[in-house]
């Protein structure tokens, strides 16, 4: 009797190993409200912790410098220029426009804003990676982005100029990982996209004068503060930003933003558990249609990660 050989089915792992990445990543940046709080009870403005977020998450990336020296020092001049675009746009930028919003929309409505993200994730990653818009991608994204409104309803909508720098977040916040994704066309590696992303910034902060003053003021506070800091800095920076590069080597910019909703469900779970903030029943739905757009994502969305057409052709040549 002849026995018939099947021929094992090849996984390919890599998409949800970048899909668990991001959704981790998600989750540290979830903290950086409660981290947020306690640092601005303790007679912080947004804007030092600001300062203290980038710096102390600069000198903790400074322990990387060996690793990355090699390929860092071989960056051309243009590559500089546009690896430090994407630091002071994605991570500069994005922080001082999200901190700004909180403090003249309230946090609620800073959130909706920001997350409007992966909007403009579609658009900025048809434009620079050529990657192509598909109706079911538009149409979670949106989906997202009402779910994320509705967590967040309740917040304080006062002042124009506080709604249109909030929006400027989202924009800040999308580009980060486009950006990020088209440096690593050009064959940088995530830890040297990650490490000047944070680097930059850091750098341009150090000419600020409110940077001495803020850690001056520190050091005079108790050791909780530090931890406070290094939460902010560790947890809700260094982690999530090494893992959200990192995952965009295995995923499109577009899907990963759509996973980056999970942040909104840990801000709102912590702020539940730690601040004993509860939800409204709008909010409760708005949870869940973030987590039907992550299901629905995760099972149909494609899991081939397309090169631009340009950087093929440059391959070929």
């Amino acid at each position: 009797m002849e026995v018939l050989k099947t021929r094992p089915i090849a996984v390919d792992v890599k998409p949800w190993i970048g899909t668990i990445q991001i959704v981790m990543a998600a989750i540290c940046w979830g903290t950086l409200g409660i981290f947020s709080t306690y640092l601005s009870q303790l007679g912080f403005s947004s804007w030092q912790i600001t300062i203290l977020r980038i710096i102390t998450a600069a000198i903790i990336a400074i322990t990387m410098l060996p690793k990355i020296w090699k390929p860092l020092s071989r960056l051309t001049l243009g590559q500089w220029f546009g690896l430090g675009l994407q630091s002071l746009i994605g991570v500069l930028g994005m922080t001082v426009c999200y901190l700004f919003a909180v403090l003249h929309v309230g946090a609620g409505t800073a959130v909706a804003l920001l997350y409007t993200a992966p909007v403009f994730s579609l658009i900025f990653s048809h434009l620079l990676l050529d990657e192509r818009i598909t109706y079911k991608a538009a149409l979670l994204a949106v989906v997202a982005v009402i779910g994320v409104g509705m967590t967040t309803m309740g917040g304080t909508t006062e002042g124009n100029l506080g709604i249109a720098v909030g929006l400027l977040s989202g924009v800040c916040y999308s580009l980060y990982g486009v950006l990020g994704k088209r440096a690593m066309h050009h064959k940088h590696s995530a830890p040297l996209v990650f490490f000047t992303s944070i680097l930059f910034s850091g750098i341009v902060l150090l000419f600020i004068p409110t940077t001495y003053t803020t850690y001056y003021k520190l050091i005079q506070l108790p050791v909780i503060s530090w931890i406070y800091v290094l939460g902010l800095s560790l947890v809700g920076t260094i982690a999530p930003f090494a893992l959200y590069m990192k995952a965009l080597e295995k995923l499109p910019a577009t899907r990963a933003s759509v996973f980056t909703i999970f942040e909104p469900l840990t801000a709102i779970f912590l702020a539940v558990l730690l601040l004993h903030q509860m939800l409204s029943g709008i909010q409760y739905i708005g949870v869940f249609l973030i987590l039907l757009v992550a299901l629905l994502n995760g099972l149909t969305n494609s899991t081939n990660v397309q090169l631009p057409r340009w950087f093929r052709r440059q391959k070929l040549s």
